[in-house]
């Protein structure tokens, strides 16, 4: 479920890149690039120095009650019949969730400092991908890196930037900010991230 851009067509040539990024992303392919690496800023934490959450856990609406209030902001999915809310307090902590929804695999994705909540299905030409925090920015949004190949992609678009995906886009999936109060009325048989 992989869209595929023009950008594909746009590669830049290669560019010097900082040797720390080889040590860091050992099978990442940096001579394949849609930006200028001029663009990249480190975002203080190394690669998965924000923690992405890999085996997320879950309460029902109920529990949850006894531990968010009703005006909590959590980012609501639904695909296929099954309903997840992930709080924003946990996911500024970590920016990504990556789980299944609905037998979809998809990444919940929060990026604090441009306050963009994203969620994306993690299919790249039919293989799921698990994604995790690059510790670099680009634009003052979180740049994120797949475990499988290390392309790195912009978590506002899902543009992949780097990588043997470079010029690819990730297909993004309906989602919504709201109150917790306001998912569990939509969603009585929600569960909850904690």
């Amino acid at each position: 479920l992989m869209a595929s851009t023009a950008m594909a067509q746009n590669l830049l040539a290669p560019q010097d890149y900082p040797n720390s990024w080889d040590r860091e992303f050992p099978i990442a392919d940096f001579s394949r690039s849609t930006i200028s690496f001029d663009e990249v800023l480190s975002g203080g934490p190394p690669r998965d120095g924000i923690p992405s959450i890999d085996d997320p856990q879950f309460v029902s609406l109920a529990e949850a009650s006894a531990r968010y209030t009703a005006k909590e902001p959590v980012i609501g999915v639904e695909i296929n019949g099954e309903a997840k809310a992930y709080p924003l307090q946990i996911l500024t902590w970590h920016e990504i969730a990556n789980d299944t929804i609905g037998g979809v695999p998809v990444a919940v994705t929060y990026c604090p400092l441009c306050n963009a909540a994203i969620v994306f299905d993690t299919r790249v030409d039919g293989v799921t991908h698990d994604f995790g925090v690059s510790g670099r920015l680009r634009k003052s949004d979180m740049i994120m890196y797949d475990r499988q190949t290390e392309s790195w992609w912009q978590q506002f678009n899902g543009d992949a930037l780097t990588g043997v995906h470079a010029g690819k886009k990730l297909k993004k999936v309906p989602s919504r900010i709201e109150s917790f109060e306001k998912f569990a009325a939509r969603f009585p048989d929600g569960e909850v991230l904690v």
